[in-house]
């Protein structure tokens, strides 16, 4: 049996082991009031706050900006360094937890300050920043400081060769990690910052979807043309404006002592109070981390599958000698429109409609990704050269476009796949039985030692598929341009 038929078999026992141990019952016992109730708000859209509106938006691209910033300008700094062990495993660490989680551990030394917020980005992005920055400076190669006199310095060839070599990459990439750090300022209004999530879910949850709706709105308008009004030339003036709004933002006190207190907080129980190692191990990683852990995995499995199934059936929407030129055109701003939007925002909207259950987390991570998968493998598909009497239409996808694009299908799924995963774990925050509920649970009990127990469970398990993953991948052995462009665009 061949490797790919091996992967999709072990992909199959896996979703069907899943679908066993989900909970996917939807129990409200009337969305389609609840659609009802959201149609009326779009079709009267309530305008009469709009400074609320432009304080959330002004602070939402605030956090992106100076989080974004400080995640590049650390990447850069680590970048000529990742290939060092130590610093390769900070890098690994800190971006395997997500924004939300980074956020709900600086939230007991910051508070609900700026500072919580733009750390909560610029960590994770930092590692991320310096894994890509230091791919691009090995892909550039040294052929350039030839050209440069002998017994110059490591820094100086650094600063005056290997850089500018790669600036165009970098400055592209940045502006694309501008929009992850969009959505993820956002999202951070969950936990209670002033971004335009905090508005969304103030008024979901107060059944005023008529305000809500406008925060949609107005988020889609910040994030949708990013591309034309984030222009390099500008950013001095955003990051200056962003620090200025930041600084304007009222901060609740939060007495002296909090990074001693956190410190001492975060020892085992046992080693601070002499309490029982047996109980403590127990309630942490038997009654918690084990339950998490399966609910994590299992909703990341249903939500892979989805994405997959959703990228094969949605990529040729985006290719115009299936789709037709106008269906194209509708298909792209689709597909953008999906994965322009924050999966944990998207699940919290359908868990209003659905009720509490997983289905919501699944919908929304399986929508989100399976359409960057799409975008990519659409993307990819309309450059593949065909022979002059190739059919269109349907016949082309299913005989021609996807047989040719499986291996690259496979590798995109499975890059996916910690990707999910990561953002699997932060839907417990919902109230959904993945690690991030027992981590919320115990940051509000104030029980930092299970926190960052936790959490650093999370951070294996996330390594763990991520290592698997890209294991998966060498074996498959895909496009390399794909891999590379695709795979590191998306991440």
């Amino acid at each position: 049996m061949s490797v790919a038929r091996r992967i999709t078999l072990g992909v199959l026992v896996a979703t069907v082991l899943a679908l066993v141990l989900a909970d996917l019952s939807a129990p409200r016992p009337d969305p389609w009031m609840t659609l009802a109730a959201i149609g009326q708000g779009i079709l009267h859209p309530d305008l009469s706050d709009p400074l609320s509106l432009f304080n959330g938006a002004v602070l939402t691209l605030a956090f992106a900006l100076c989080g974004v910033g400080l995640g590049a300008v650390a990447g850069l700094v680590l970048a000529p360094l990742y290939h060092l062990a130590p610093v390769r495993f900070l890098c690994v660490a800190i971006r395997a937890l997500h924004e939300l989680f980074w956020a709900l551990l600086l939230m007991n030394i910051t508070g609900l300050s700026p500072l919580t917020g733009v750390l909560a980005i610029g960590l994770p992005y930092a590692g991320i920043f310096a894994k890509v920055f230091s791919e691009y400076l090995d892909e550039a190669g040294r052929g350039g400081e030839q050209a440069l006199p002998p017994g110059l310095g490591a820094v100086t060839r650094l600063v005056w060769v290997r850089y500018p070599a790669v600036l165009p990459q970098m400055a592209a990439y940045t502006l694309y990690r501008l929009e992850c750090g969009m959505r993820s300022s956002a999202v951070l209004g969950f936990i209670g910052l002033p971004t335009l999530g905090f508005q969304l879910e103030t008024w979901f949850r107060q059944a005023e979807y008529d305000r809500a709706v406008v925060v949609l709105a107005v988020f889609f308008l910040l994030i949708l043309p990013i591309r034309h009004w984030a222009r390099w030339r500008l950013m001095p003036v955003y990051l200056l404006a962003s620090v200025w709004a930041l600084l304007r933002v009222e901060v609740p006190p939060m007495g002296s002592g909090a990074l001693a207190r956190f410190l001492s907080d975060i020892v085992p129980a046992p080693l601070r109070t002499g309490a029982d190692w047996g109980g403590w191990l127990d309630k942490v990683f038997v009654q918690q981390a084990w339950p998490g852990v399966v609910d994590t995995l299992v909703l990341g499995q249903l939500a892979l599958v989805l994405a997959g199934w959703l990228a094969a059936l949605a990529f040729p929407m985006i290719v115009p000698r299936v789709a037709g030129r106008l269906g194209a055109m509708l298909g792209h701003g689709v597909l953008v429109l999906l994965r322009s939007t924050p999966e944990y925002m998207l699940a919290f909207v359908l868990l209003q409609i659905l009720g509490p259950s997983m289905l919501p987390a699944v919908l929304a991570l399986g929508l989100h990704n399976g359409a960057i998968i799409a975008h990519l493998m659409g993307r990819q598909a309309a450059t593949l050269p065909l022979r002059p009497d190739a059919p269109r239409g349907l016949t082309l996808w299913g005989w021609e476009l996807f047989p040719r694009l499986m291996g690259n299908f496979r590798a995109l799924c499975l890059y996916r796949w910690e990707i999910i995963l990561r953002e699997s774990a932060i839907m417990g925050v919902l109230g959904l039985g993945t690690l991030g509920f027992y981590v919320q649970t115990n940051v509000a009990e104030l029980r930092l030692d299970r926190v960052m127990a936790l959490l650093l469970v999370t951070v294996a398990l996330t390594l763990a598929v991520d290592a698997l993953s890209r294991r998966l991948r060498r074996r498959l052995q895909p496009d390399s341009r794909l891999r590379i462009e695709g795979m590191r665009g998306q991440g």
